[in-house]
């Protein structure tokens, strides 16, 4: 019985050569909770997108990290449908 030689595999178990690649972690989340501390500076939300948008006393940089522009307590609020944060000043 003949075969044609070209319906049977011609590399023998290379597929794992081919897999092997990740991408570093991006560190993303919130890294202040509502009732902590901050100073001005502190990162409160690393985040892809506005998941939560800055409110009084926040900023936000241009990968869209919000973070603490005056000394005070971070509160998560919602307004309007979204999850907004603010640094409430220490009296």
């Amino acid at each position: 019985m003949l075969f044609d030689l070209q319906l049977f595999a011609h590399k023998k178990g290379l597929g794992s050569s081919k897999n092997g690649r990740d991408s570093n972690p991006k560190m993303l989340g919130v890294k202040r909770y509502g009732g902590q501390v901050v100073s001005a500076g502190n990162i409160i939300v690393r985040q892809r997108g506005m998941n939560f948008v800055p409110g009084p006393g926040t900023g936000m940089g241009k990968d869209f990290t919000v973070f603490a522009m005056s000394d005070g307590t971070v509160e998560f609020t919602e307004r309007n449908n979204k999850k907004m944060v603010m640094v409430v000043p220490a009296s």
